[in-house]
């Protein structure tokens, strides 16, 4: 078919080439032709009265009517076709139209936007996914946020259903970002569970693969699924086979194409196993990556979009066109779709008593959109390109066919924005709000409207983001104002700095362009009434921007300051029980909250550590601060390790406003049942404590109080303290902690809930030991040092190479033999000799901040340059505690986490012959890592040394 007869078959496919005409414009793109050429054609038919043309701007081509057409056709042809071979060329043509019909209604492909330019090899590829046989290939998009992957995905089901691969008709799509925070649950949604599960399984259920069996499941931000998700889905793949939570020793069979989306790089953030099962990786390219002819035509569809719900035609002239698409800088066609949606609300509101068309105005047109003008101008050649696609006038009209495909749009609003702007209009006209006035209040809140969308999409809105369209200055001031309504406790959500700085901004702009600024009629400060508190933190922010910008913001501004206040006023997360650990020891209570955290990944837990010398006032001040973190409306639970703390109570609840209740004797499988039953939806302040107060822990039955009835002589009173384990280390702060972290794991794995690590430092050991046995029963001791107290202690080199286990072991059987607990020492014989590489392990296990290869060997030459100077006996038990010891000072080194001694401490060690060599042998450390040990550190170290010596 020649170029002319595509025009022509075209433009008589086209109702409106007969009615409204079309310009060249649209036809070269609807056909992908070079304008030039289609112009030229145009104008042939034109003079060959095949066509008409209008005399403005743009041109517009007319077919001639059918009549007329006829009569010239008839005067013109001389030679007439023989009527055999006139009806094969119909009956060819009719056949290749309708070839033709069915491509376009059998490949959705074909009404996308790149499909024969920048998304070509994309398509291809999606397409052979869906037609390989027997059951298709999983597939993977990447690319950058709001570049058009759900889209995609959604195009892909669309021709999975047209090309009848699909037995089950619903595409499924799941965000695994809703559920990241809680991979149990994420889990549980994707395979479904069985009853018991966990807490709430009431009933068996059936997950989205099952539910998507026979059709296709969309896994969005796949790059959230946990480790552990990735290779069930893995093996999904592999096998077509899975597991339900809960089952054992059962499987399922699902046929389910998978088609996944990330815009992360999947190199680094997905298992290189999961990568591998996924053979064909599709690429969206970044709006910026499309062709300008692919620009224009994505703003004419996503305005198209926006004509179809308000049935009018938008009209727009050239710098509008370039200024929308000069603003898309972050968000991809995501962005550019939210930008369009908000001119338009503006041109709407403009126009609202136009029935037939609305104008889109470059200068009423918000400041960070008019910036994509001289943006693009900065770039000549992709202006140069633009201008050339364009007409001075672009017309986009109603067509009631064009839509996004996708049945869930991250970038769509869940309402009719320009119902809410008509009515809310209306509304203020009925109470006699004059047209400018309304026009001020609606577009306060147009501003703030989106912002359900700005919620929900994935654009980046760090401050990186926002410097490319609002000036640094004002995103400054805009944090200040938030660490001022952060200080008064006036929660603002999310979107705070989006629709603060673009307010001011507005504000600074209108101000310098010596626009006249607003007019408040009465019925707004009546609105405003409704609203008081805004209206005084609004005037304290009119203050702050007086001084700031060192002029005056007048009264009006304080109303729209108000309004804007209560629409980014964050909403209350109501239902979820705070829950603060507050417990004596350095880490006791920070330890417990760690451990049920990483169980449970609740986010409702605080934790307050309170040194054995710390004063009531400290400490109560303290907890109040906690428990105002934790404050989500519902209470908050204060689990405490002494029953003096309960006393708190009612100052705290004058102090937060919370209410609080207070459980005693604290312990880790208490904080954990309270973390679990906080998470229930059901659940309130009061039912939590009643629950806990009855709570026996997981692994002890009351056998004793049944062995016992009727026998009360025999009972003795028991020692109600809290069982304790004491960590020993020179600082109470380094290797202890880490002894800790190893014993808590230990004790959950065995389930035992009444036992807690305190670790302490050697300095001043035996008086901390006195305060703690008030408090505490110290039923066993570990660390670098064996304190003198009748209770089985382990040695910390017999603990790092896994005696912790015997040593619990151990503790469990002097509940039936107490006698055997007096002077009791962990001896582990088959341990290993401590050698060089085993320490290196050891330091790789504990320590975060620091390179164990490169650092063993400097810590062994210390010690054995200290060893060859001593006199007495360098063992492997204290070779170890040195090496961990120093591990633990270098990376306070490193994190700026300094000790602190007095001087008078650091004064009584300066004199021994054992701090000289010291001295002499962190020359090794300066020399080989260029790091300086303080006086403190050097002090901790003597006091280690002295401790192992007295022992």
């Amino acid at each position: 078919m020649t170029r002319r007869e595509k025009i022509l078959a075209y433009l008589k496919s086209q109702d409106e080439a007969a009615s409204e005409g079309m310009t060249t414009l649209a036809i070269s793109e609807a056909l992908g032709l070079v304008r030039s050429n289609v112009s030229k054609e145009l104008n042939t038919l034109v003079r060959e009265d095949i066509l008409k043309k209008s005399n403005g701007r743009p041109v517009r081509y007319f077919l001639v009517v059918e009549d007329d057409t006829t009569k010239k056709q008839v005067n013109k042809n001389k030679i007439s076709a023989d009527k055999s071979d006139k009806k094969k060329r119909q009956i060819a043509e009719e056949a290749r139209s309708q070839d033709n019909s069915a491509s376009s209604e059998t490949d959705f492909f074909e009404t996308m936007i790149g499909r024969k330019d920048s998304l070509k090899n994309q398509v291809e590829q999606a397409k052979a996914a869906i037609l390989y046989p027997p059951h298709g290939l999983n597939v993977l998009i990447t690319g950058p946020t709001g570049s058009g992957k759900t889209y995609f995905a959604n195009a892909m089901y669309q021709f999975a259903r047209e090309k009848d691969v699909l037995s089950h008709e619903d595409m499924t799509v799941f965000n695994c970002a809703d559920y990241a925070h809680n991979p149990q649950l994420l889990m549980s949604q994707l395979f479904g569970y069985t009853k018991g599960a966990f807490t709430g399984a009431n009933e068996e259920k059936d997950g989205l693969i099952q539910q998507s069996d026979g059709g296709m499941l969309f896994l969005d931000e796949v790059h959230r699924l946990p480790p552990e998700g990735q290779e069930m889905i893995f093996y999904f793949m592999d096998h077509g086979t899975y597991s339900k939570l809960g089952e054992s020793g059962k499987t399922h069979h699902a046929d389910v194409r998978l088609v996944c989306a990330t815009t992360e790089d999947p190199e680094s953030s997905l298992l290189q196993t999961f990568v591998r099962r996924i053979p064909i990786m599709i690429q969206m390219p970044a709006f910026k990556e499309r062709t300008m002819r692919e620009r224009v035509a994505m703003l004419k569809r996503l305005l198209t979009i926006e004509a179809n719900r308000i049935q009018r035609n938008i009209r727009l002239n050239e710098d509008v066109v370039q200024a929308l698409i000069g603003s898309v800088t972050y968000g991809n066609v995501g962005q550019l779709k939210s930008n369009i949606q908000l001119v338009c609300a503006q041109g709407f509101l403009g126009s609202i008593n136009n029935e037939s068309e609305i104008k889109l105005d470059f200068d009423s047109m918000p400041t960070n959109i008019k910036d994509g003008l001289p943006r693009l101008a900065s770039n000549r050649e992709e202006q140069s390109r633009l201008t050339k696609l364009l007409e001075p006038t672009m017309i986009v009209h109603p067509d009631n066919s064009t839509r996004a495909p996708a049945d869930r749009d991250n970038y769509e609003l869940p309402y009719n924005l320009y119902e809410v702007i008509g009515e809310k209009a209306q509304v203020l006209q009925d109470e006699g709000l004059d047209h400018a006035a309304i026009n001020n209040f609606i577009m306060t809140d147009i501003n703030v409207h989106l912002k359900s969308f700005y919620k929900n999409a994935k654009f980046d809105r760090t401050e990186k983001s926002f410097n490319e369209i609002i000036d640094q200055d004002i995103i400054d001031v805009t944090n200040e104002i938030g660490r001022f309504l952060k200080e008064e406790r006036y929660d603002v959500g999310e979107n705070y700095l989006y629709g603060m700085s673009l307010h001011i901004s507005s504000f600074i702009k209108r101000v310098q362009s010596g626009k006249p600024l607003r007019r408040v009629a009465n019925n707004i400060i009546s609105m405003v009434n409704d609203y008081p508190r805004e209206f005084d933190l609004a005037k304290k922010i009119k203050k702050m921007l007086e001084e700031h910008y060192n002029m005056p913001v007048p009264d009006s501004e304080l109303y729209y300051l108000a309004i804007l206040l209560a629409s980014l006023k964050a909403e209350p997360e109501i239902g979820k029980v705070g829950i603060v650990v507050a417990a004596h020891g350095d880490s006791t209570a920070s330890s417990m909250v760690h451990v049920v955290k990483q169980l449970l990944s609740a986010d409702n837990l605080e934790s307050f550590d309170m040194a054995l010398e710390m004063d009531p006032q400290t400490a109560l001040k303290g907890i109040a601060h906690k428990v105002k973190r934790v404050d989500r409306g519902n209470g908050v639970l204060l689990m405490v390790d002494m029953g003096s703390l309960g006393t708190f109570n009612g100052k705290i609840e004058k102090m937060t406003g919370a209410a609080v209740k207070t459980i005693d004797m604290v312990t880790t499988a208490m904080v954990l049942e309270a973390a679990r039953k906080s998470s229930l939806i059901d659940s309130d302040l009061e039912l939590i404590y009643n629950e806990l107060n009855d709570f026996n822990g997981y692994s002890r039955p009351m056998i004793e109080s049944e062995q016992n009835v009727g026998n009360l002589d025999s009972l003795e009173v028991s020692d109600s303290r809290q069982r304790a384990i004491v960590a020993l280390c020179a600082t109470g702060q380094g290797t202890a902690e880490k002894i800790k972290e190893i014993l808590d794991g230990i004790l959950v794995d065995h389930l035992i809930d009444d036992i807690v690590v305190i670790p302490i430092s050697v300095v001043g050991m035996s008086q901390t030991l006195e305060d703690l046995k008030r408090n505490y029963n110290i039923i066993a001791t570990t660390g670098v040092t064996r304190p003198k107290i009748p209770v089985p202690f382990i040695s910390l080199e017999d603990l790092l190479q896994g005696g912790g286990e015997k040593f619990i072991s151990l503790i469990q059987e002097m509940e039936d033999t107490p006698e055997k607990g007096e002077d009791v020492q962990v001896d582990l014989e088959s341990s290993e000799d401590l050698t060089e590489q085993k320490a290196q392990q050891y330091l790789g296990q504990y320590f975060t901040f620091i390179n164990p290869q490169k650092l063993i060997g400097v810590l062994w030459n210390y010690c054995d340059y200290i060893a060859e100077r001593v006199d007495f006996e360098f063992t492997n038990s204290l070779r170890i505690s040195v090496v961990m010891h120093l591990a633990g000072a270098i990376e306070r080194c490193l994190t700026n986490s300094p000790m602190t001694a007095s001087n008078a401490e650091i004064r009584s060690v300066q004199e021994s012959t054992l701090y000289q060599i010291i001295v002499r042998a962190n020359k090794v450390i300066e020399t080989t890592l260029n790091l300086k040990l303080s006086e403190e550190e050097i002090y901790y170290i003597v006091k280690l040394f002295d401790t192992e010596i007295a022992g």
